[in-house]
C-alpha cells in the first residue's frame, strides 16, 4: 500500500507537470472506487486550474479555482503523467486531461478515491476524512519538544502495542507498516511494548527516528513493494536499505543478532531482540 513517502514522492513527481495548468477534459473510465467518483466531476473541473498541490496524510490535495480535488491511492493506485495521445490501459480509472498531457489514476484493486470538496463546504481541514488525522511528521507541531508531547500525551493509558499506536495515525500520520518497523528499530523500542509505557526519552528518540526514516524513504523514492511506481514510472528503493523490515533471520546491521518476525494485527513486524528489548 502506498504510504506517506510514496504519496509525497507522487506529489513531487506530478507537481512540475500539472501545477498551473488548466483542465481541458476529465474521463471517468471506471468510477467504482472505494467511494463512487462523482459523476459531476467532468463538469465541475472543466476549465479549472491547478493552483497548488499539497498532501495531508495519504491524501493528495489539488487546490482548484473553486475547491479541492482529493485523491487517495488506496492499496495499489499510482498516478502517472503521460501524453494525452497515449492509449488508456487496463485498470486506468480516472483521467484528468491538460490538453497535451494527462494525469491518470491507475488502480487495479479499486481501493483508491477521487473526491471533490468545494470551498462552499468549508476549509479542507473540516472534511471528515481529514479532520481526525494526526499531526504531520514534518510540521512545526511535530518538531522539538512539541513532538515529544504529541507522542507522550496521546499514548498515556494506552495498553495497545506501540506498533498499532503508530499505525493508527491519530497521533502522527505517515508511519506505515514498513516504516514503523524501521522507526522502532532506530529508536530501540520493541514493537509489542505497550504505548502507555513509553517514557519521554523514548518518545524523543521515536520522534527523531520517524522524521529521519520518512525523510530517507522520500529521498529513496518510496518503497518498491508490489507495483508502486512514481509519476514517471520509476520504482522506489527504500526497502533495499531497510535495517529490519523483511529481513527475518538475517543478522542485525548493528549487533549481528538474527532479526525476528512477529504478526501484529495481521501485519508483519520485524525487530532485533537485542537492540529492541521489551
Amino acid at each position: 500500500m502506498p504510504e506517506l513517502p510514496e504519496v509525497e514522492v507522487t506529489r513531487l513527481g506530478i507537481e512540475p507537470h500539472i501545477q498551473g495548468r488548466t483542465i481541458s477534459d476529465v474521463k471517468i473510465l471506471d468510477g467504482r472506487l472505494r467511494w463512487p467518483v462523482p459523476k459531476t466531476l467532468p463538469r465541475l473541473l472543466l476549465g479549472q486550474t491547478v493552483l497548488a498541490i499539497s498532501r495531508r496524510g495519504k491524501y493528495l490535495l489539488l487546490e482548484m479555482d473553486t475547491g479541492f480535488l482529493m485523491i487517495h491511492l488506496g492499496m495499489t493506485g499510482v498516478l502517472r503523467v503521460l501524453s494525452s495521445h497515449e492509449k488508456w490501459k487496463p485498470h486506468d480509472r480516472v483521467v484528468f486531461i491538460f490538453n497535451e498531457l494527462s494525469l491518470r489514476l491507475h488502480d487495479p484493486r479499486k481501493f483508491g478515491a477521487v473526491l471533490w470538496h468545494s470551498f462552499q463546504q468549508g476549509p479542507i481541514e473540516s472534511h471528515p476524512l481529514i479532520q481526525k488525522l494526526g499531526v504531520e511528521p514534518f510540521s512545526p507541531e511535530f518538531s522539538g519538544s512539541n513532538a515529544i508531547e504529541v507522542l507522550y500525551k496521546n499514548s498515556r493509558k494506552r495498553s495497545i502495542a506501540v506498533k498499532q499506536f503508530l499505525l493508527a495515525g491519530k497521533a502522527v500520520v505517515g508511519v506505515g507498516n514498513i516504516y514503523c518497523s524501521e522507526c522502532l528499530f532506530e529508536a530501540g523500542i520493541h514493537p509489542a511494548k505497550a504505548a502507555g509505557k513509553l517514557t519521554r526519552p523514548q518518545c524523543e528518540r521515536l520522534a527523531e527516528s520517524i522524521r529521519a526514516v520518512l525523510t530517507k524513504a522520500i529521498q529513496a523514492g518510496g518503497s518498491s513493494l508490489k507495483d508502486f511506481v512514481n509519476a514517471d514510472g520509476d520504482l522506489g528503493y527504500f526497502t533495499m536499505k531497510a535495517k529490519v523490515y523483511d529481513r527475518a533471520g538475517e543478522p542485525c546491521r548493528a549487533c549481528k543478532t538474527p532479526i525476528k518476525h512477529l504478526v501484529q494485527g495481521q501485519r508483519s513486524s520485524y525487530f532485533c531482540p537485542q537492540c529492541q528489548k521489551r
